[in-house]
């Protein structure tokens, strides 16, 4: 098997807020099989390894990383009908939101939530996506994971799901030691396609209400227990605060955005911002929703 693997090129090109310098190596695994080979390959070299998603709730540093950047691309879904019950299997690399609008197209309900939500399958996963009600915990019955140099099947009570959170996330091992998602299975039930479709397209209205233009991550913070992050950062003063080319929105104060040429320390001066004045001002620790590539 041949593995193509590139050098030095720039992580920016990978995540949504078009921030980060170098990956030393990157490359692409379309299957298991190329998965356990790219690992090994690591593995020999002592390499640390960085699994990448759709890069949308991820900030990439301006050095770079000085391992593999791993992106599993697989991205096919089989459909099991079991009654008024569906069972879709879908590969880790298949993107959210379009998996839930094919889904929708078919009749079948219970991604629908995700209309627009970016990143893949894969990622969704890991940090228990959720919006407009819904949630992955909710819908996933199981997952396959690379673990240990082979396939295990996990029910979805061992992924342990808390608030955009999991055992995954949680996970103090490193990204080459910790287990790696390869496909999930959701049970949907049939539902009626147009009505579907028209749910979905009020959820993208309400999404691009929300939305701040510019290139961001989504939610930088977890919401805390019955308040918003972003309604904290607001009543702060920080709406419009700016470090170098990064700015926390005006619309969304608990977004922030890479005006042209921002850095991850730009961003990074900006979190620290947003931390410190919501503590000063309120008490309350802000908790990172997304991940800081170490």
């Amino acid at each position: 098997m041949e593995l193509i693997i590139s050098e030095q090129e720039a992580l920016s090109r990978y995540t949504s807020w078009k921030i980060g310098g170098p990956a030393r190596y990157r490359a692409d695994a379309s299957s298991p099989a190329e998965l356990a080979s790219l690992l090994g390959w690591a593995a020999q070299r002592d390499l640390p390894v960085f699994l990448l998603g759709g890069g949308s709730n991820l900030l990439a540093l301006d050095e770079g990383f000085p391992g593999l950047v791993l992106r599993y691309r697989a991205s096919a879904t089989q459909i099991d009908e079991q009654g008024d019950t569906v069972l879709a299997r879908v590969d880790a690399g298949a993107p959210m939101a379009g998996t839930a609008r094919k889904l929708a197209h078919q009749g079948y309900a219970g991604l629908e939530w995700a209309e627009g939500l970016p990143g893949t399958i894969g990622g969704a996963i890991y940090g228990n996506a959720g919006c407009y009600g819904g949630s992955v915990a909710a819908v996933l019955r199981r997952a396959w994971l690379w673990s240990g140099g082979q396939i295990e099947e996990w029910p979805v009570e061992q992924l342990g799901y808390g608030y955009r959170t999991s055992a995954l996330k949680r996970s103090a091992a490193s990204a080459s030691q910790r287990p790696i998602i390869l496909a999930a299975e959701f049970a949907m039930r049939r539902a009626d396609p147009q009505e579907l479709a028209r749910t979905m397209a009020e959820t993208s209205v309400q999404r691009r209400a929300k939305t701040p233009h510019g290139q961001s991550c989504g939610s930088v913070f977890k919401n805390p227990p019955g308040d918003s992050a972003g309604r904290l950062i607001e009543a702060a003063g920080l709406k419009g605060a700016r470090v170098g080319n990064a700015q926390i929105a005006e619309r969304h104060a608990n977004y922030i955005i890479n005006m042209g040429g921002a850095t991850s320390a730009d961003v990074l001066a900006l979190i620290d911002m947003a931390r410190e004045r919501v503590r000063a001002e309120f008490g309350l620790d802000l908790e990172l929703e997304v991940q800081i590539m170490r």
